[in-house]
């Protein structure tokens, strides 16, 4: 049985925090679904002021709702519309301070002031994103951004992506 373990401390120690917690939920397991599944429960329970996490997958030109945690989501995304698949299209992470200031957002929550979407690269090609919405405006930072491409970077590296076919 996992037990998730709140850190205390500043930002940086409870990234350490579930980061390494992360490493002891992956161990062994090589499975895309159950991975960023655990992953996904990881996140909500032990980031605090969150209300959504989770991923899409790409599908073709569109994203689609993978694991999450938080209220029924949106369940395809196109590519280039909202944070999600503006984050696909440009490659890049994208760290949203007022959702209601990004064009084209798509609110899936209306309670959901801020986001960071980190996208999942395989072989430089994006297959997916990391979601995650809070209910406070400007709850993300550079400093979140390092750490949730860090945890990124860790999740993808454990899993063998030819079980996904």
């Amino acid at each position: 049985m996992f037990t998730i373990n709140q850190v205390d401390g500043d930002k940086d120690s409870r990234y350490e925090g579930i980061l390494s917690q992360a490493k002891g939920l992956f161990e062994g397991e090589r499975d895309w679904l159950a991975n960023m599944a655990n992953s996904a429960s990881l996140l909500y329970h032990t980031l605090g002021d969150i209300n959504w996490v989770g991923y899409y997958l790409l599908k073709g030109d569109e994203l689609v709702l993978g694991p999450f945690m938080g209220l029924p989501a949106c369940i395809r995304i196109p590519i280039g519309r909202g944070v999600c698949g503006t984050a696909v299209e440009e490659k890049t992470t994208q760290l949203v301070p007022d959702v209601h200031a990004f064009p084209g957002h798509i609110a899936c929550d209306a309670t959901t002031r801020s986001e960071i979407v980190v996208p999942i690269q395989v072989d430089g090609e994006v297959i997916a994103v990391l979601d995650i919405d809070s209910p406070k405006p400007q709850r993300f930072d550079q400093r979140d951004q390092q750490y949730l491409e860090s945890f990124i970077r860790l999740l993808t590296s454990t899993i063998d992506w030819t079980l996904s076919k």
